[in-house]
């Protein structure tokens, strides 16, 4: 006998309409817009609900009023946690992707497997390390947190050695405009451009090198030698070190088709698989950028199961 087909369209066989693999603003807005046009959803996370969003100390460019990271993930999450058709697996991650004729094939931690007729990629990004990057030398496996992780209390009367000129800079300076700190940014030719909203700021020294070489932490300080582009070198030392150096594609493995950058782009991906949010690429990674991509995979995903994708 043939498979019963469900509201949408796909077989009963299937565990869901759509399987959403991260929980970020991206993910989460993929659930509630397929919630809204009758799709089932199972939308799997390792951590909890909006986890990076609830670090972001400042919003200036998300409509709706928000001013905090916080404000925002408590109200994407308590309308998540609200949404029926959305079956929550938190605390999972995904081990494979598997894209076939007629449906994906999602494996867990667990070893379960979940199927469905589409799959929803919203996994993002993750902090780079210093071991990432060509111009920074450091000690074999240190592992340094992102800016957007420091608290006022730990920059408040200390310097802090950044690494690299990426724009979080700016939103933990907008975030603690009282702090007495001072930012040591240490940045490669490639970040001239992102460093010019701090570039006034009077707690802010740059610092452009050509290479950096960290050393061993040595009580409660860390020192580096800095070699400039005229090939002068400095040492500097700072009370902590943290990370602006960018992000790197955090897909699970699979069938993801990764462009040289490690980025997913949409295009060129198994027609059952869709990516959304901050792992399509590096130039729109924005909250609002991200939102509105999860709610176009999931429009995806609905018009795909009815074979209107190529009609108006």
């Amino acid at each position: 006998m043939a498979d019963t087909p469900s509201r949408t369209g796909s077989p009963a066989t299937h565990d869901t309409d759509v399987i959403i693999i991260g929980g970020g603003p991206a993910g989460c807005a993929a659930a509630r817009m397929a919630a809204s046009v009758g799709m089932r959803s199972i939308l799997i996370e390792p951590d909890a609900l909006c986890r990076n969003l609830y670090r972001v100390p400042a919003l200036n460019n998300v409509l709706g009023g928000y001013t905090s990271g916080p404000e925002l993930a408590d109200s994407i999450t308590t309308e998540l946690k609200n949404t029926e058709p959305c079956r929550l697996e938190l605390g999972r991650y995904v081990t494979e992707l598997r894209a076939g004729d007629v449906h994906v094939t999602v494996t867990l931690d667990t070893g379960a497997r979940l199927t469905a007729p589409y799959a929803i990629v919203a996994t993002g990004v993750g902090p780079l390390q210093p071991r990432d990057v060509a111009w920074i030398t450091a000690p074999d496996g240190l592992t340094l947190p992102p800016l957007w992780k420091a608290e006022a209390d730990d920059a408040q009367g200390r310097t802090l050695l950044v690494l690299g000129g990426d724009r979080p800079i700016g939103t933990f300076l907008r975030a603690h405009p009282a702090t007495d700190t001072r930012l040591l940014v240490a940045y490669p030719a490639a970040d001239e451009y992102k460093i010019e909203e701090i570039r006034e700021d009077p707690r802010v020294t740059l610092l452009p090198v050509e290479h950096l070489t960290l050393g061993s932490a040595e009580g409660t300080t860390v020192s580096a030698e800095a070699v400039g582009g005229d090939g002068a070198r400095q040492t500097v030392t700072a009370d902590a070190a943290y990370l602006s150096i960018g992000n790197a594609p955090t897909a699970p493995p699979g069938d993801l088709n990764r462009g040289a950058d490690g980025y997913c782009p949409p295009t060129g991906q198994h027609p059952r698989v869709i990516v959304a949010g901050d792992l399509r690429s590096a130039r729109f990674q924005r909250i609002m950028t991200a939102l509105g991509s999860g709610s176009e995979a999931a429009l995806h995903a609905y018009y795909a199961a009815r074979e209107l994708l190529t009609k108006d």
